[in-house]
């Protein structure tokens, strides 16, 4: 049973008083389940600010070792992390953040094969994965298990950010807005490359979209692709339907 004393109160003070939070709002937060694919540029603030936030439980997925090039955008890690594996190392410092957070660590890739028990007991699935492999199956699955999905793409100076709750039937889903699968070199930072703000702006966006999906905010983007440039803070967010015989149509 969640214990709400004098700790709790102090360490949560500046969002309970927040009118569209509260203490019932905090509750829910302390309550949910959040499962994270990918520990990078978009996994590691997003993990953070969450866990500041209180989330209740976190789960983790990254298979990769923390490299030198990462430190530009990888805000929990620093040099003497290198060659240490990322979940390792998240778990120890979410921690040390917010000791009262579950975290749960898994270090391996996700794939179809794995998938179901990784994600069954977690109520929002988030994605900061690199690919669109990954992403075309994380929206598959949070469909088939009525899931919320919040989906995270950065390159150069770009992000967008979607958000699915298929607890509603009505609900559009990735492959609604990409009809045919991109190609994942649009998101490949060693070819392109990637500002660290821009990582960190945009995981910021997502664990912002995440908070207001558990505190039951109408103010969300669902059914909706935000699209921000920080070079030149254009930004806008494009709302879009279910198309007819779609994986989310059936």
């Amino acid at each position: 049973m969640m214990k709400i004393d004098k700790i709790y109160l102090d360490r949560y003070s500046r969002q309970i008083v927040l009118k569209n939070i509260g203490i019932s709002g905090q509750k829910k937060i302390t309550s949910s389940k959040v499962f994270i694919v990918g520990a990078g540029g978009l996994g590691c603030p997003i993990a953070d600010l969450l866990c500041r936030a209180g989330v209740g439980e976190i789960g983790i997925i990254d298979y990769d070792k923390i490299s030198l090039s990462n430190l530009n955008r990888q805000t929990l890690f620093d040099t003497s992390d290198i060659n240490r594996y990322k979940v390792d190392i998240l778990k120890k410092k979410l921690k040390k953040i917010n000791p009262t957070v579950k975290v749960n660590i898994f270090n391996k890739k996700i794939d179809n094969k794995n998938i179901n028990k990784l994600i069954s007991k977690y109520q929002i699935i988030v994605d900061a994965s690199d690919n669109f492999k990954t992403k075309f199956l994380l929206n598959e699955k949070s469909i088939k298990y009525k899931k919320k999905l919040i989906v995270g793409a950065i390159s150069r100076f770009d992000g967008h950010i979607f958000v699915f709750n298929f607890n509603n039937n009505k609900s559009a889903c990735l492959k609604c807005f990409y009809q045919e699968k991109p190609s994942d070199d649009i998101l490949n930072c060693d070819q392109e490359g990637i500002l660290g703000t821009t990582a960190t702006i945009l995981g910021s966006f997502q664990a912002n979209e995440i908070i207001k999906l558990i505190i039951g905010s109408k103010n969300n983007l669902n059914n909706s692709i935000l699209i921000l440039n920080t070079l030149n803070l254009n930004q806008r967010i494009v709302k879009f339907k279910k198309i007819k015989k779609c994986v989310c149509d059936l």
